[in-house]
This record gives structure tokens, C-alpha cells and sequence, in this order.
């Protein structure tokens, strides 16, 4: 599966570390969230078939977080952007 990084091109999916759903971006407050809140955060996630956004970490490249949007299913990637980008369209950094 080739990557269309946003800054170094096309790029080999070896070349980069999956980790998982990219709601992990949204993670709770520690100092005002409770304890359901961390638990459905940490083990409540959803499998889709379909449109879905994914954590990517170019581990034998620059070492950017990527957010990239695929399909589960024909495996099609949609879009992939900075996952700093998408933190910050969400309110999460500044």
C-alpha cells in the first residue's frame, strides 16, 4: 500500500507504524475527566466496514503523525493529513 504523505510524497506503507483508531487525538482531560470517561476512551472503539480515520506514524521517515482516511474495506486511502493539523482544526492544541 503506497501513503501519499502530505510532505515527502508517495512513501512504501513499511515505512510507516499503524496505531490504531485516530480518536485517540480526543483524549480526555486528566484533570477533569472521571473514570468512565478514561475507560470508554481506552476499550470502547468501534470496528466500522467503510470510511475510517487511522492513526499513522512514519517510523523509517520523518517521524510525523499522520492521520490518514481509508476505506476498511477496498482498502482506498481517502485523504491523509498531519495529525497535528487535525488536532488543531479540532481544538485540541494550539
Amino acid at each position: 500500500m503506497i501513503i501519499p504523505h502530505p510532505i515527502l510524497g508517495p512513501r512504501d506503507a513499511q515505512e510507516f507504524v499503524y496505531l490504531g483508531d485516530a480518536s485517540l487525538i480526543d483524549r480526555p482531560d486528566g484533570m477533569t475527566a472521571g473514570i468512565e470517561e478514561f475507560h470508554d476512551y481506552l476499550y470502547q472503539r468501534t470496528n466500522p466496514a467503510g470510511e475510517h480515520q487511522e492513526l499513522w506514524y512514519h517510523e523509517q521517515g520523518d517521524r510525523s503523525w499522520l492521520v490518514v482516511t481509508r476505506n476498511t474495506v477496498t482498502h482506498e486511502i481517502l485523504k491523509v493529513e498531519l495529525a497535528r493539523d487535525v488536532a488543531r482544526a479540532r481544538g485540541r492544541t494550539k
